[in-house]
């Protein structure tokens, strides 16, 4: 049977919730186990494909074709798999099929409601993600934070799952901020508690929280967390600020949390095969040369819209032990007369061009291919 991981966040956004899932999903693979990953969105969008770069940074396309996020190609970056159209299911998605099944007359005449019909699609396509990918542990990162009403039914959903499959079967990992203050040279506590009592308000108790913080956690504070989150002090897991990010899943290693989860599962916990995963980090740490290459594209002031690209000329550059800068350039600014390319690209090793559509930039991306 499949065993479920699922990664809420509290207190903030952009704690890190898609890449501590990438970090679990990776350990797992490490022991031997086949994991498949996905994500909720709780935008209304039926996917991002219609959405400005500005709004959602790139539109990551999966092998079969899908439009997703752009976390599942942090998820396809840590694992090494490929992933599909059930990997990406958002708020607008679920209704949409919903509303489709309800003309059609699924329904036979009931009163269509978020309980139990959105609840039931939700976990249909959950379900789907486990038997489609036939994969022992689906990790599934719900987005946005917990008291968000846009998320408020992919919570309930989970609730319902725990209580279908039981403990033994799924697993909540809460992401939660734990902010340093200056001025008493303090790390506080007190927003994932405030976080923790929200999320189980709604019936979800985590069972290990992935602490982001700018220094260690003392043990006094994990034992706080302990007592007032009810979670065992072994399941309190620091991700501390790291450069390089592929060093967290090493972080979450030593502090043994996959063999948390395998436990609860009742899963043997086979030895980890981290070698080519520590080669790397080491790789990124040590590297010997730098390059500098220009993108030139309409979005630039968004990294994010160009996140594979960037990613893809850094991993390249990892294979030679160079570090690859990035000059990101606006061809707009490349169609003003007065502009230098010359003096724009003057220490440029190479120039990369993104393809796009609409005229906008067009003629500076041009002259930067000429």
């Amino acid at each position: 049977m499949t065993k479920y991981v699922f990664v809420t966040g509290g207190v903030v956004s952009g704690l890190g919730k898609g890449i501590t899932a990438s970090s679990l999903a990776l350990l797992l693979k490490s022991r031997g186990y086949k994991v498949f990953m996905q994500k909720f969105d709780p935008y209304m969008n039926v996917d991002p494909g219609t959405m400005s770069p500005y709004q959602h940074g790139e539109v990551y396309v999966t092998a079969d074709g899908s439009e997703t996020d752009l976390d599942l190609g942090h998820y396809e970056r840590f694992i090494d798999e490929e992933l599909n159209y059930t990997s990406n299911i958002t708020n607008g998605k679920v209704y949409a099929s919903v509303i489709e099944k309800e003309r059609r007359g699924d329904y036979l005449g009931a009163t269509v409601q978020i309980i139990p019909h959105i609840t039931n699609e939700i976990k249909h396509k959950v379900y789907e993600a486990g038997t489609t990918s036939n994969a022992d542990i689906v990790i599934t990162e719900i987005g946005g934070t917990i008291g968000d009403i846009e998320s408020q039914t992919f919570i309930e959903t989970l609730r319902q799952i725990q209580y279908e499959l039981g403990r033994e079967n799924t697993f909540f990992v809460h992401t939660t901020l734990i902010p340093y203050i200056f001025g008493s040279g303090e790390l506080k506590t007190k927003p994932t508690q405030k976080s923790v009592i929200e999320l189980r308000s709604m019936g979800i108790s985590p069972d290990a929280l992935v602490c982001r913080a700018p220094y260690h956690l003392e043990d006094s504070i994990k034992e706080k967390l302990s007592l007032f989150c009810t979670v065992p002090v072994k399941n309190v897991i620091e991700a501390i600020d790291v450069n390089n990010i592929y060093q967290i899943p090493l972080n979450f290693y030593e502090q043994k949390i996959d063999e948390i989860i395998l436990k609860q599962f009742g899963l043997p916990i086979k030895k980890a095969n981290l070698k080519t995963w520590q080669d790397l980090v080491h790789t990124v740490d040590h590297l010997e040369k730098e390059i500098e290459i220009s993108l030139v594209g309409k979005y630039v002031e968004l990294h994010d819209a160009y996140l594979s690209v960037s990613e893809s000329l850094k991993h390249a550059g990892y294979k030679y032990k160079t570090k690859v800068n990035i000059n990101w350039v606006d061809s707009e600014t490349l169609e003003n007369q007065n502009i230098s390319l010359k003096e724009v690209f003057k220490n440029s090793n190479g120039i990369i061009v993104p393809g796009g559509f609409g005229y906008r930039g067009i003629e500076g991306k041009i002259k930067a291919i000429t």
